[in-house]
């Protein structure tokens, strides 16, 4: 049985096709995996760690001499998304009905969804289709981690005052670090540059199926078709934004659409903000389901759409490997 090269023939499939299983078993038989041990560390509880020593693979393999193109485009990444989340915050804000809704959204989803990227799934992606520098780019991409963005457009838009303790720099230097011990080892050392190298495509479907097992299908039905709009926004706004500053720049534009994504973290972002502000109180608990759905949509849809992306610069002669083996 030849299930890798079954995989290879799916777009994105050593991404796609573990995610998907484990949000399936996630939904219909949750328990199934939660046994405890090594079992529930790998399969449920090992996103976290296997991406950090995917990171630490990925950062051995970056000659420190190129290290400020990484900088400059997660900093591109990191600018990009916010700036067309919040418009479209801004814009829901600004039309929104009496009700405080725009086309049954809350305002503050918008901002919280389309501000706010899954980290995992970027990095699996340009892990199958960037470069070394695209993969480390994550490490600033990593500061739209939580509700901080988003409050700070919000305080642009003059609906709340700045909050102070909503990012914490330990937390970016944490997501940081294994990128840089991974560059240390491999600066110093070729072999070890080498060896690790080796981790940089094994470990994604791994991950990829941790991840997998914190998506529950259930949530776009409580989050509504208003959830699942939203996640569609997301990926064809934000990631569609992304695609074409990453082309105008002459870098590789899917890593730039990968970013077309919403986190799970983001779900608790209208909590803080209305625990910061009691004035969004009353939109939390719709604004919480709304980007649960959007997380879950997203999760689904962008490996699809980066897939007809692919195949779209494939046919006009783009070569891929040579982005992964630079």
């Amino acid at each position: 049985m030849r299930i890798k090269a079954g995989l290879e023939r799916i777009p994105g499939g050593m991404m796609v096709v573990p995610l998907l299983l484990a949000a399936t078993i996630n939904t219909f038989a949750p328990n199934l995996l939660r046994i405890g041990n090594f079992t529930e560390a790998l399969f449920v509880n090992g996103a976290s760690t296997l991406i950090a020593l995917f990171l630490l693979c990925t950062g051995a393999q970056i000659n420190v001499k190129s290290f400020g193109v990484s900088v400059g485009k997660g900093a591109t990444l990191l600018a990009t998304k916010w700036a067309v989340g919040a418009v479209a915050g801004l814009i829901a804000y600004m039309f929104a009905g009496d009700n405080g809704l725009f086309l049954g959204l809350a305002p503050i989803a918008v901002i919280a969804a389309m501000t706010n990227s899954n980290g995992g799934l970027f990095v699996a992606l340009v892990g199958q289709y960037g470069s070394k520098e695209d993969r480390a780019a994550y490490s600033l991409l990593a500061l739209n981690d939580g509700p901080f963005l988003t409050m700070v457009a919000l305080s642009i838009f003059g609906a709340m005052g700045f909050v102070n303790g909503m990012f914490s720099f330990q937390s970016f230097i944490a997501v940081l670090l294994p990128i840089v011990v991974g560059m240390v080892l491999g600066n110093l050392d070729d072999e070890m540059r080498t060896f690790l190298d080796k981790g940089s495509s094994m470990l994604i479907p791994f991950f990829a199926f941790a991840l997998g097992m914190g998506i529950d299908f259930g949530a776009i039905v409580n989050g509504g078709l208003t959830g699942v709009v939203l996640g569609f926004l997301t990926v064809f706004v934000t990631g569609t934004a992304g695609y074409f500053v990453f082309k105008a720049l002459k870098w590789n534009p899917i890593v730039g659409a990968a970013e077309g994504s919403t986190a799970g973290n983001a779900v608790a972002t209208p909590a803080a903000i209305a625990a910061a502000s009691a004035s969004f109180s009353q939109y939390a608990d719709l604004a919480t389901v709304q980007v649960a759905a959007s997380t879950v949509t997203t999760a689904i849809l962008l490996p699809l759409y980066i897939a007809f992306l692919v195949k779209r610069m494939e046919k006009k002669g783009y070569d891929f490997s040579k982005e992964v083996n630079r």
